[in-house]
């Protein structure tokens, strides 16, 4: 192959994405079937105004922050500046998905005087929404907004990342944490005569670590990395890091 040919995208990838995908668009599917079925599905000004924290929060913090996670092995041979928007925008997404499901359950608490931020699922919830707002934030200040320097962005960039697959795995456990206070509430010792809402709600809590899984595999396969491009190297040169003197020979 030429050396400026686009890289060879490995065998097996696109249907490990393709599992993951099917597995996340399903964990949609079934949290919106499990509130429209037992839940009696969303509505905004009513009691039903809680159901769209659990739904907002799988869109959001699960299913399109593991896709953002996904963007650089999918979109593997594209410009990188390409790439590294789409990135971004899906975090954004993801971010105002789930800001919207914070909103739905302090305000439903406000009108029901419920308390607030007193379980394990509530501190882990918050905590989860800081760190991603804040990774967001700072991930937007050194790749996207034009000042960092090359330098700076290499050496951060390793602490993105983990903390990028940290937060999504936080995310999930999190989920997983509220499902089970949601079923703990709403069918207390029925729960354990396997009623249809429990088998139901158990299965998509599978759903939600198969999927988290899915998605931790396919960004730790090495081999999966997106390749460097030559492309790269000169947008390494982007936004004023020739005026600062870094080499971006040095990545």
């Amino acid at each position: 192959m030429e050396g400026g040919a686009a890289a060879t995208t490995p065998a097996a990838l696109p249907y490990y994405v393709a599992f993951s995908q099917l597995l996340g668009l399903t964990l949609v599917a079934m949290t919106g079937a499990w509130l429209g079925l037992y839940r009696g599905g969303i509505a905004w000004e009513s009691d039903l105004q809680f159901n769209a924290h659990p739904l907002c929060m799988v869109i959001g913090l699960i299913f399109l922050q593991g896709n953002a996670l996904l963007v650089y092995r999918v979109f593997r041979n594209e410009a990188k500046r390409t790439t590294k928007v789409l990135h971004g925008l899906l975090h954004i997404f993801a971010l105002v998905i789930a800001l919207v499901g914070l909103v739905a359950v302090f305000d439903y608490h406000r009108k029901k005087g419920y308390a607030d931020l007193y379980s394990l699922h509530s501190w882990c919830g918050i905590l989860v929404f800081v760190l991603y707002f804040v990774q967001w934030l700072v991930g937007f200040s050194f790749f996207l907004f034009p000042g960092a320097s090359f330098s700076l962005r290499s050496r951060y960039r390793p602490q993105h990342i983990f903390f990028g697959a940290t937060i999504f795995l936080l995310s999930v456990g999190t989920a997983l944490l509220g499902l089970k206070e949601a079923l703990l509430f709403n069918l207390g010792g029925k729960y354990s005569a396997f009623e249809p809402e429990g088998v139901l709600a158990n299965v998509l809590g599978l759903l939600l670590a198969c999927f988290g899984g899915a998605v931790l595999y396919i960004l730790t396969r090495a081999d999966w990395k997106r390749p460097s491009q030559a492309e790269e190297q000169a947008l390494s040169m982007d936004f004023k890091t020739l005026t600062e003197g870094d080499s971006p020979g040095s990545q």
